[in-house]
């Protein structure tokens, strides 16, 4: 007797072992066998002689697609979509717009969008800049709520006003200032009287200073994307002052740009090498109040300049007293490849080192804005920091 189970995972084996292995299965089942069979079974076809495969044909890939969003949710089509592109070198067909509004807008998408800018006919810019817009909008969507809410504040705790803002309310104080306004009926109580903590007025020489440098090679493109968005945030408070540097050989200040993070990310030319030393004297130069002064690297630290120098530079910024932090990836990707050696002479130099997802970064910028110790922060969040050798 074949029970419900059984069955359910008698169909998964068949759509994992592909098209050979489908009989018996649903039309609908057989179709999605067969888009999955048609990325994952060509490495293997000329040997088992499968017939997958998807070529060059923009028709035929965007139908594929097509097939693809269908049959999985989002998430799933953009890790497929992706693995597409590794796998059989699509990058050819996003010259065509028709083709490339077809795709599924993510980070990676981007990434593609970004390398392959200056090869781009000036019939694919646009619907290239319209993609990346919208992959913007969503992640602003996501990222911004969290990250303004969790850095705005700079609250004077020692000053009350009676007219506080809505973030701003002291809700234990104005509960016990307003307890003889219980209202039994609605098992409530009318806060006729508000206390609440005032804003600070404070000077630019007052202010946290963030600054991101970010490594633009190939390998850190999704860091990249959500670097420029978290910047371009944070560049909107103001409780802030906030600068983006990128680098590969050369160093791009996009600071005055990060109004517009669309034309920031359109404007990054990924790949390249990596002087990660010449970056750090850049934005050495850039500080004007180290006690003050927040900089996060973003980089997998493997250096094709000068590393003596990189660390030498690491170490004048720490002394200096800034709050030097190590991210070595920020995306959702997990455990990124990384320079070991690197990373844990910079952690001998106290700055803390590790990967971060996007969605902890806001936290992180708070703990750090804080002053509190990041390596306290990552402990409480599961975040593996590196350590010093």
């Amino acid at each position: 007797m074949i029970t419900d189970l059984s069955q359910e995972r008698l169909r998964r084996w068949k759509l994992a072992l592909g098209d050979n292995e489908m009989s018996g299965l649903s039309q609908a089942d057989q179709r999605m066998g067969a888009a999955l069979s048609a990325l994952y079974d060509t490495d293997e076809s000329s040997k088992k002689g499968r017939h997958g495969g998807l070529g060059k044909s923009s028709p035929k890939v965007a139908k594929w697609l097509g097939d693809i969003r269908e049959f999985f949710p989002s998430p799933v089509v953009q890790v497929i979509q992706k693995d597409a592109f590794d796998r059989l070198g699509l990058q050819a067909l996003m010259m065509e717009p028709e083709f490339l509004e077809t795709l599924e807008a993510d980070v990676h998408l981007v990434a593609q969008l970004m390398s392959l800018r200056g090869q781009m006919p000036p019939r694919t810019v646009e619907t290239a800049r319209a993609v990346i817009a919208k992959v913007v909008e969503e992640l602003m969507k996501r990222l911004r709520g969290r990250t303004e809410e969790t850095l705005v504040g700079a609250l004077n705790r020692s000053k009350r006003t009676r007219h506080p803002r809505f973030s701003d309310i002291d809700w234990h104080r104005t509960i016990n200032a307003n307890l003889r306004h219980w209202q039994p009926e609605y098992h409530t109580i009318i806060p006729e009287t508000l206390i609440g903590f005032s804003r600070k007025t404070r000077t630019r020489a007052d202010l946290d200073h963030v600054m991101l440098c970010v490594d633009q090679s190939g390998s850190m493109a999704p860091s990249v994307v959500f670097a420029s968005i978290f910047a371009a945030v944070m560049a909107s408070l103001p409780v802030l002052s906030t600068q983006l540097v990128c680098f590969d050989t050369a160093v791009v200040d996009w600071t005055e740009q990060l109004v517009d993070p669309v034309s920031v990310l359109f404007g990054i030319q990924l790949g390249g090498g990596t002087d990660i030393a010449g970056a750090l004297g850049y934005c050495e130069k850039k500080i004007e109040h180290p006690s003050k002064t927040h900089m996060i690297l973003i980089s997998d630290l493997y250096e094709n300049g000068n590393s003596t120098e990189m660390l030498k530079r690491a170490a004048a910024i720490k002394q200096s007293g800034v709050n030097l932090i190590v991210l070595l990836a920020l995306s959702d990707e997990g455990r990124p490849a990384y320079d070991p050696r690197h990373a844990s002479i910079l952690a001998s130099m106290g700055c803390p080192v590790f990967a971060c997802t996007p969605d902890l970064f806001p936290d992180m910028m708070a703990a750090a804005l804080a002053k509190q110790d990041i390596s306290v922060w990552a402990s409480a969040n599961d975040v593996e920091v590196i350590r010093a050798a």
